[in-house]
């Protein structure tokens, strides 16, 4: 009887184990489904329309279709690089749905739901919101961990709040003007540089790309921030942390969805290389006691006194802000930098206002803390130019909490999307000479250069506004006016115009320039 009842129990089981797992996928898929069919339909009833999604895929799949019509495209020529609006290239969806359905839609990738705003009223109330409700999609950061561990700039709530407490007063710009020399002295070995290549090619003229050498300069400078004295070793820091933002851009997409990594012992290998370098270097330099405190020690302080108890961890906050200001203080400042010189390189006349404003103010004198402010050229050329091309693609936000922006009501769950580029050439907002290089249109400031002054936000918008702001600024400025005083240049017929998203907008296939001395 015994052997009977096992016998049949183990006939029972595995029907039993197959009915369980059933069950269970069915109630997960009613979960998910009934969640994303409430979010889709509480955005319909409020008069929000979009593309029609794919079953299990929502519009990934015209998504991919979009994206593989928009790499067919032929470059423009030189003369129409700055006419040609990117985003049908770059972001082909979101041109495409925005042409059909306006500034207001909502689309989704798989079950999560997605709104898409550049509405410039509802821009503005996203701009005054300060609720903490508002965060990163953390679906969207989670693969870039290994780059941001849970630092500024992908935390949330009350944890994002302390941590901005924290950064943000050192980069006011009281503490950036202090920072200045540093940037010019980091400066001068590009230069010269520049020089010697001009020499070697036969002492007129040189093809140089550029791009290495402006993110070599901008690793130089954020590393003398950061670690003082001991920026070789903050030199390897940053050659590791590029060789990690590679890994992990590798066909990257804005949504999250990346294939299985191939090179996840790499990526971990590299995380844990550079977690322990950058607390080695700290605590070399707390022991050799400097009087002039670097970046990385300023913040380390904060953190011990703001530790909350034990709650915040002062060597993971270092770590993770560290790498955090590596790629918001290093790659956005040499991209922004490259397409000023694109810029410039397609309007001599520019550079030549620059060069004769700077004659003007330095009087064969350096660059200083006190002559940055009169550089209005320059400022001019940078803001038109993360006008026309901001390397930022987009703000992304995901409603943690439901939350009411302007006349709209967004269920928790829903992420936001506004398209930086979008805003910065809307004709109703800039004009009809919105896709052109007016520099001027900046004379009197932001305030006054377009309709509404909350469409141009290169360094994000609201409470997340980038803390390094200051800092990009006043580091662009140094360059680009080192550079013109020093140069004459002009784009190279090598090289190709073709914009791509590598978790920043970005020259494809480098930028070439013909460079000569002024």
């Amino acid at each position: 009887m015994e052997d009977v009842s096992e016998l049949l129990l183990l006939r029972i089981l595995p029907s039993l184990a197959l009915l369980g797992l059933l069950s269970f996928i069915f109630h997960i898929c009613r979960t998910i489904l009934l969640r994303s069919y409430t979010v889709k339909r509480k955005l319909h009833m409020q008069g929000i329309k979009g593309p029609s999604p794919v079953f299990l895929y929502g519009n990934l799949v015209e998504m991919q279709q979009l994206q593989l019509k928009a790499r067919k495209h032929v470059s423009p020529s030189h003369a129409q690089i700055v006419a040609q609006d990117y985003n049908s290239i770059v972001f082909p969806y979101f041109d495409h749905w925005r042409k059909e359905y306006g500034p207001i839609y909502t689309y989704s990738t798989g079950f999560k739901q997605h709104l898409y705003i550049t509405d410039p009223e509802l821009v503005k109330t996203m701009s005054l919101c300060n609720t903490l409700d508002l965060g990163k999609p953390p679906y969207v950061t989670k693969r870039f961990a290994p780059m941001f561990g849970n630092g500024i700039m992908r935390s949330n709530g009350h944890f994002w709040a302390l941590q901005r407490k924290i950064v943000a007063p050192e980069f006011f710009m009281a503490k950036v003007k202090t920072m200045v020399g540093l940037m010019v002295d980091s400066t001068q070995p590009l230069l010269r540089e520049w020089e010697e290549r001009i020499e070697i090619q036969g002492g007129l003229q040189a093809e140089i790309t550029v791009d290495d050498d402006l993110k070599g300069l901008s690793a130089n400078v954020i590393a003398k921030a950061c670690f003082g004295s001991s920026y070789f070793k903050g030199n390897e820091i940053f050659s590791k942390l590029r060789t990690l933002h590679k890994a992990l851009a590798h066909r990257s997409t804005p949504f999250g969805f990346t294939c299985f990594r191939k090179n996840y012992k790499e990526i971990n290998r590299l995380e844990r290389e550079i977690e322990s370098l950058i607390w080695d270097t700290v605590q070399e330099r707390q022991k050799q006691g400097s009087m002039k405190k670097d970046l990385m020690q300023l913040i380390l302080e904060e953190a011990v006194n703001n530790s909350n108890g034990g709650k915040l961890s002062p060597r993971k906050f270092l770590v993770d802000n560290c790498k955090s200001l590596y790629f918001a203080g290093h790659d956005t400042t040499a991209i922004s930098a490259s397409w000023c010189l694109v810029l410039l390189a397609l309007h001599p006349e520019w550079q030549s206002r620059i060069r004769e404003e700077i004659t003007q103010i330095c009087n064969e004198g350096s660059v200083d803390a006190n002559s940055l402010p009169n550089f209005k050229m320059v400022t001019m050329v940078i803001q038109e130019a993360m006008r026309l091309f901001p390397p930022a693609g987009f703000v992304v936000r995901e409603a943690l909490e439901e939350v009411q922006i302007g006349n709209i009501t967004i269920p928790k769950g829903v992420c936001i999307w506004t398209l930086i580029s979008t805003l910065h050439r809307d004709p109703t907002m800039w004009g009809p000479d919105a896709n052109e290089f007016r520099p001027e249109r900046f004379a009197d400031g932001v305030s006054k250069a377009c309709k509404f002054p909350q469409a141009y936000i290169p360094f994000g918008l609201g409470t997340r506004l980038c803390v390094g702001r200051n800092f990009a600024m006043v580091e662009l400025k140094i360059v680009i006016s080192s550079i013109v005083s020093k140069f004459k240049f002009s784009l190279s017929p090598n090289y190709v115009h073709s914009p791509v998203f590598r978790m920043l907008v970005e020259p494809q296939h480098g930028l070439q320039l013909l460079i000569q001395k002024a």
